[in-house]
């Protein structure tokens, strides 16, 4: 009887799940083909050197809501990958607290022209660990987008890093409107929502912590959250501070130096794609 009801239950969230999915498709698609109809209109009419301003502020609403869409079809890619024991982790040794402070930097402005604040403190200059970098910037894009979906105007977003004995602790903590305590453990759900309807108030398919979550446990780590409704939420993750053995040092120069290159442009295009279902 129990497993009958827990089934149903899953079936539920899974309807409501794929029903949020195609919500989240149809929408940024609709606005890329109206948008494009307008831009057809004005070249029909000879009027795209009269009408500069609006051509460019179509071309950034389609710009913008391609990367809605990536985003979205990325984390399905990922989680059916995950799925299907399919994802391996890129394992290198790198300064994580470099990685961290780049993409929290990276996201500033952003979050300062929504009117929130965002701080960085860490109480280490550097510490090397093997990680997966692409994976901890994905881990922290979304963990911030998140908090400033659900932080006010005016509010504050903190991100804190300090070295534990054996493992790493990063913090991003918010004073937004919270989660409700019956709430809190559908965060992390494959098809969980703590706002389920297609009207809810902040755009976003319900898997991004799912992934974030799994991405964490990955490395070795794990992920909580703390949550007052009406004050705010803190997410804390932990990873291992384990160590891979080192590359030659030509070889480890010359990654270095393919990794550096373009590497400011490449935070900036992931906080374009992953902040794209915010700046509307």
């Amino acid at each position: 009887m129990k497993q009958a009801k827990e089934a149903l239950e899953y079936d539920k969230l899974k309807t409501e799940f794929f029903a949020n999915i195609s919500h989240e498709l149809r929408t940024p698609i609709n606005i890329i083909y109206s948008s494009i109809q307008l831009l057809n209109m004005y070249m029909e009419n000879n009027q795209l050197s009269g009408n500069a301003s609006k051509v460019k502020g179509y071309l950034d609403i389609m710009k913008q809501n391609c990367g809605r869409t990536i985003r979205l079809v990325n984390n399905l890619i990922d989680t059916t990958k995950m799925d299907t024991n399919f994802y391996n982790l890129n394992l290198q040794n790198h300064d994580i607290v470099k990685i961290i402070e780049d993409i929290t930097l990276s996201t500033a402005e952003y979050i300062q022209d929504k009117g929130i604040d965002i701080i960085f403190d860490t109480d280490i200059e550097e510490k090397i660990v093997a990680c997966d970098a692409d994976k901890i910037e994905r881990i922290m894009l979304n963990l911030l987008s998140n908090a400033v979906k659900f932080t006010e105007k005016s509010g504050k977003i903190n991100v804190s890093l300090q070295a534990k004995k054996k493992h790493i602790k990063v913090c991003v903590k918010d004073n937004g409107i919270g989660i409700q305590d019956d709430k809190i453990d559908l965060i992390f759900e494959r098809f969980g929502q703590v706002d389920r309807s297609l009207v809810r108030s902040h755009e976003g398919s319900g898997i991004g912590l799912c992934l974030v979550k799994s991405f964490v446990e990955m490395h070795g780590g794990e992920i909580t959250v703390k949550s007052k409704y009406g004050h705010g939420s803190e997410f804390i993750v932990k990873l291992p501070t384990k160590v891979i053995e080192e590359e030659k040092p030509q070889e480890k120069c010359e990654e270095l130096s393919k990794k550096t290159n373009g590497n400011f442009n490449n935070h900036i295009e992931r906080v374009n794609i992953e902040f794209s279902d915010i700046y509307l």
